[in-house]
């Protein structure tokens, strides 16, 4: 389960060691001419290191957010609407990423939860959900390192994730127990 800072940082230290330079990479900024070439040079050399890594083939968890959208008469499901999740973490700002998930995620809820939600958003009330999805990491692209585009010069690693399973769950405030 990589869902906090401490989880994070001790999976990227089995991959890779410890973080990149930030400010050696990022030398002068976005506009920097050597800017791209060393960012690119990052990443190959540390994916060239992790290879044969064990813990490229672990499966892993992470969390993204999520909202149901509507109820979906069809499949008696919730489509769900996803955002990522970045975590701080001392090695820089950490999202994962996923490959390969269908664009058409849907919330399958036993019948009386389903009821339930469904008499919420009729309220008009959002339902707010964690969807966890379980994978493993894409060796030959396995971490990506990036700078972040809101806070200059802010480091941004990203695990790019095969997704194998997705599981949702409400968030407490929307518990139907």
């Amino acid at each position: 389960m990589l869902i906090d800072a401490a989880s994070i940082e001790q999976f990227l230290r089995e991959l890779d060691g410890a973080p990149p330079d930030w400010a050696m990479v990022y030398g002068h900024g976005h506009h920097d001419p050597a800017h791209a070439e060393r960012l690119f040079t990052l990443n190959r050399e540390r994916d060239a290191k992790r290879a044969g890594n064990e813990a490229l083939h672990r499966r892993i968890a992470f969390v993204w957010s999520g909202e149901l959208s509507r109820i979906d008469p069809e499949s008696g499901g919730f489509p769900v609407v996803l955002g990522p999740r970045f975590t701080p973490t001392s090695w820089g700002q950490v999202r994962f990423k996923y490959d390969d998930l269908s664009g058409n995620l849907i919330a399958l809820p036993s019948s009386p939860q389903r009821e339930i939600l469904r008499q919420r958003m009729c309220q008009g009330q959002s339902i707010e959900v964690d969807v966890v999805m379980v994978g493993t990491l894409i060796p030959d692209e396995s971490i990506v390192y990036d700078f972040s585009h809101d806070q200059e010069g802010l480091g941004l690693i990203m695990p790019v994730v095969r997704v194998e399973e997705v599981v949702y769950l409400l968030s407490p405030t929307h518990s139907t127990r």
